[in-house]
């Protein structure tokens, strides 16, 4: 692994994230309310917030909301892993249709909330609050190759650099959401064009989608100049030198900011057949904070294009 500069857990928090996240900065990506705050703060894009419930006696504000927005997202602010997000895609039985099909009553809807306001969800345990957003309609793009739901695009950006990129695509098994750990496929994506490689889905090689049977591999990632911009910024924002940036794109509003972490996995080295650590100590080289957005690009380019070279 090491002559391959794959990057493990322990080496990524000791050499990585221990040394360029600082501790305080890191309520900045846990709580999703305040990183949509920052991204709108600083002009980016982000889901509409259409509400967010604090306390148990403002559960059924959810039913107003339902009253105007036919679809709707509602995720703990500070969850982890893609646990806890539930999709409503319309009206059902006098209840709720969820995005797999299923019903919901309302009661279930609010006890569900209720499991979010006691921290069913978030990151130890804590009390939390419920985010009541707008429900990204997926690019045409991404149709055939996505099952039941939103891809997202995760980039690592490390001192203000994007250097490894990948695209999430829901499957069945990890039904319907872009998350790795419940089954998703993880698709590498060329920085320099944006445009897709071969996938992983349970930590094996795949070129063809386990449920759509689609190719993976040459869809041309549209927006991807806007996005690498987008993304070059998140160090700026979040005084964070090691952040994964997750971007939605959308049929109609183009792309989003979904969320940040401070801990992105490691499971995009597979995506990409590409280790991390050559990509990381290039970025350590010289004066990168002083370098404009579209220099730090390009230099994140120009890294990529290397190890391609080498490879």
């Amino acid at each position: 692994m090491r002559s391959l500069g794959i990057s493990g857990i322990n080496q990524r928090n000791a050499n990585y994230t221990l040394l360029v996240n600082q501790r305080k900065f890191y309520p900045l990506v846990d709580d999703k309310f305040l990183t949509k705050r920052l991204a709108m703060q600083n002009g980016i894009k982000v889901p509409q917030l259409y509400g967010v419930i604090n306390y148990h006696h403002q559960i059924p504000d959810v039913l107003k909301i339902a009253g105007v927005q036919q679809q709707f997202v509602v995720k703990p602010s500070m969850g982890c892993a893609g646990e806890g997000i539930l999709v409503i895609v319309g009206r059902h039985d006098g209840g709720f249709e969820k995005a797999n099909g299923q019903g919901i009553s309302t009661g279930d809807l609010m006890h569900y909330i209720s499991g979010i306001l006691s921290g069913l969800y978030s990151l130890g345990g804590q009390d939390d609050k419920a985010l009541i957003e707008y429900k990204v309609e997926t690019s045409t793009v991404f149709e055939k190759v996505a099952f039941q739901g939103v891809p997202d695009i995760r980039i690592i950006v490390y001192k203000g650099i994007p250097v490894i990129s990948m695209v999430r695509l829901p499957a069945k098994e990890s039904q319907g959401k872009a998350n790795l750990h419940q089954g998703a496929v993880g698709v590498g994506i060329d920085l320099r064009w944006g445009t897709t490689l071969q996938g992983v889905h349970r930590d094996r090689i795949v070129r063809f989608h386990p449920d759509t049977k689609q190719a993976c591999e040459g869809i041309q990632i549209p927006f991807w100049d806007e996005i690498l911009s987008v993304v070059t910024r998140a160090y700026d924002m979040t005084k964070l030198g090691y952040i994964g940036v997750d971007i939605v794109i959308d049929r109609g509003k183009g792309p989003m900011v979904l969320e940040f972490n401070a801990r992105p996995g490691l499971s995009i080295q597979i995506a990409n057949q590409s280790g991390l650590i050559s990509r990381l100590g290039a970025g350590d080289h010289g004066d990168r904070e002083s370098l404009s957005f579209e220099e730090r690009i390009q230099l994140g380019q120009e890294i990529a294009y290397e190890l391609h070279q080498k490879n």
